[in-house]
């Protein structure tokens, strides 16, 4: 199994932090699953222009590629201006309308306001369900009191971040062994 974790921001911390912790407890729990965490801090992501993702080379096609090999997903992003970033609705553009699909796609939420919690719901869940993902109900949200000096301070979203890492694997092993099931229906 592969997971990508996504930290869509290309600034500030906290949710980078969330996401090393996330891809911690993938690594720490379930050693089977290769787990790569993309930064798009790291990496030169230029806007979509249309083009098929495969014909993208450098950064944007190492990012596109790894998404799209993936079987599941967890995206980490910070909530600016109550939306989404730019840097992840740019790299929704850059993948296909059925870029999710048979993939599990879970959230993790960085605000500095308690007010953002719905984002996830009226923004970024449409967007995922649009693009065919499966995705998991429950989503992390964080605020800025539960970080201090880069570490997560709060131990309730750590539980919830474990939690989170739990329902997708599991979500991601069942539903590849029930499309396994379904294809072997078929015979060829």
């Amino acid at each position: 199994m592969k997971i990508v974790g996504l930290s869509s921001s290309i600034v500030g911390s906290k949710t980078r932090t969330a996401m090393d912790y996330t891809c911690k407890t993938i690594t720490e729990k379930y050693p089977n699953v290769e787990v790569t965490l993309i930064d798009l801090a790291e990496y030169t992501v230029p806007f979509s222009d249309g083009r098929n993702y495969l014909e993208y080379e450098g950064d944007v096609g190492f990012v596109t590629k790894t998404i799209m090999e993936a079987d599941a997903i967890i995206i980490g992003t910070p909530i600016f201006q109550a939306s989404i970033p730019a840097t992840l609705k740019n790299i929704f553009d850059l993948l296909p309308v059925n870029a999710f699909r048979d993939k599990i796609v879970s959230m993790l939420i960085t605000a500095g306001s308690p007010k953002h919690y719905l984002i996830a719901e009226q923004q970024l869940k449409p967007i995922l369900a649009y693009m065919k993902a499966q995705i998991v109900q429950t989503y992390v949200f964080i605020e800025d009191k539960d970080f201090l000096r880069k570490e997560i301070v709060n131990d309730d979203v750590l539980f919830r971040i474990e939690r989170l890492v739990e329902d997708t694997v599991v979500l991601t092993e069942t539903f590849t062994k029930i499309r396994e099931e379904k294809e072997a229906m078929y015979g060829f």
